[in-house]
């Protein structure tokens, strides 16, 4: 791994999307800038890119700062309906009723 993208700023990332809680969502860039590196949304997205590699951790909770889901990841919307996380259409989510407010 790069400079940028050390074990500790991932365990970082990853700790912040294991406390958002069931039935909310957050975006990349909300996640960014909690971890203090607000300008850093693409980041978080390829930290979660592995995120299977560190543990188990709710990944399906975070979104685009549109609400749109990760493409190619089926599983994403059926993970986010199980928890009644209200859906636009079936690619974004409704941000207005669900959004984290950290």
């Amino acid at each position: 791994m790069g400079r940028i993208l050390d074990e500790n700023l991932i365990y970082e990332v990853l700790s912040v999307v294991d406390e958002i809680p069931e039935g909310k969502v957050a975006t990349y860039g909300q996640i960014a800038r909690l971890i203090g590196r607000e300008k850093n949304a693409r980041l978080v997205g390829r930290v979660l890119s592995m995120a299977e590699f560190y543990g188990r951790y709710p990944c399906h909770r975070v979104v685009n700062h549109a609400g749109r889901l990760a493409p190619g990841w089926k599983e994403q919307r059926e993970l986010l309906e199980a928890e009644d996380i209200p859906m636009k259409n079936t690619m974004y989510v409704n941000l207005k009723m669900c959004l984290w407010d950290e």
